[in-house]
């Protein structure tokens, strides 16, 4: 087997239990690896580390697969791993019949997302290793899942750094039309070929939730409502009034077409195709207010390098927010940033908070749902984060 030896004194990571391998730690590549090739991990000293996936194009130039030598990595091993993280998944059909079935590293196989919609699951193929296996994969998938239907989305922009084209397509079986979705009894129509992520987001399950149950008799503002999840969660908890605020008029048409599926109070709901940073000020000019805000935008820091310019971003959002909610208000705030960490985010919201001259109180924390697990020794996992305010005087 090739192997990547490491610098001396570059093994604790891997010592730690970290997945990843960065090409500054490798000292040599012994032999010719392909990429997505099996490798053994050693020290300098030659001691055995870990088991890899090889992506010789990426910073990240291991995904480990495994940190025992006797492991074999095959269709087996693969099998083990996908019953073991749709077996944790199981309750939450009791909730909801979409979810996350497969979490990446988290799961034990870094570069692999499954969603479960219905009868479709939609697939992420995100490193070399998972390249490698992509149709055992699939055909393991439609075995344990009973789903005949795969659809792939492999187009994020990590498959760039990987080297790897974006893909995307109909892997096995059909595509449904129209493809719905229940969560604590909401309905939501899916569009896994052209819609965000790999057409939900499935991780703020919980969230939406609470957010219902917060809006009780509130005017409620969603900005970067997409779909309308919290707006119709709101609706639903009984808010008095939802506004809510999205650049994409294809997502605006999608979130009225869910109002209407859920047989909610039409006249409570107000829908705003604008950008939402010229949205909060104009807004704030004109007097408006709101009992509760939610803002939760895009991935503005996929990596630390990022996270400089996301964080203006936030503070900006945050800042005419702060600035729109009553006395009491709540706001619910969340970065999907990973090169955003939770610290620096409420230290940009301190600072939105100082810089809007109102003072604000940490009333609740906010994470993905149990379906997006993140083990304690690969904190990269953990990318959903959220901080509920409240403003005081």
């Amino acid at each position: 087997m090739h192997s990547l030896i490491l610098h001396p004194g570059r093994e604790k990571s891997l010592l730690h239990r970290h997945p990843w391998v960065f090409s500054g730690a490798v000292e040599r590549v012994k032999g010719e690896p392909q990429p997505g090739e099996t490798v053994a991990v050693r020290d300098s000293h030659g001691a055995f580390l870990a088991l890899a996936a090889y992506s010789p194009k990426s910073q990240i130039l291991g995904r480990v697969w495994a940190y025992r030598e006797n492991e074999t990595i095959d269709a087996a091993f693969l099998r083990t791993r996908l019953v073991r993280a749709i077996g944790l998944r199981q309750e939450l059909g009791k909730v909801t019949n979409g979810m996350r079935l497969v979490h990446g590293e988290s799961d034990g196989l870094p570069g692999l997302v499954v969603d479960r919609y219905g009868d479709v699951l939609v697939i992420q193929v995100l490193s070399a290793g998972i390249e490698c296996w992509r149709d055992t994969l699939a055909d393991l998938l439609v075995e344990l899942t009973g789903c005949a239907n795969i659809y792939e989305r492999s187009d994020a922009e990590v498959r760039e750094l990987e080297g790897l084209p974006a893909r995307m397509g109909l892997l096995r079986g059909v595509l449904p039309s129209p493809l719905l979705i229940h969560e604590h009894g909401l309905k939501f129509y899916v569009d896994v070929e052209k819609g965000q992520k790999t057409g939900f987001y499935l991780d703020q399950r919980d969230n939406r939730r609470r957010i219902g149950e917060l809006a009780n008799d509130k005017d409620v503002l969603n900005c970067f409502c997409y779909s309308g999840g919290f707006s119709l969660s709101a609706l639903q908890g009984s808010a008095r009034s939802v506004l809510s605020v999205d650049s994409s008029a294809e997502a605006l048409a999608m979130a009225r077409e869910n109002l209407k599926l859920n047989n909610l109070v039409e006249d409570r709901a107000q829908w705003l195709e604008a950008d939402v940073f010229k949205s909060l000020r104009l807004m704030r000019d004109q007097g408006k207010s709101f009992d509760l805000i939610v803002l939760d935008p895009p991935k503005f820091a996929p990596t630390a390098h990022h996270a400089a310019n996301a964080s203006r971003a936030y503070k900006d959002i945050n800042l005419w927010a702060l600035k729109l909610l009553r006395p009491g208000g709540l706001l619910a705030s969340f970065s999907c940033s990973g090169g955003v960490n939770a610290d620096l985010f409420q230290k940009i919201l301190a600072g939105a908070a100082l810089d809007a001259g109102v003072t604000a109180q940490i009333v609740g924390r906010f994470a993905a749902d149990a379906d997006h697990p993140a083990v304690l020794n690969f904190p990269e996992g953990e990318y959903l984060k959220g901080l509920l305010l409240r403003r005081v005087e």
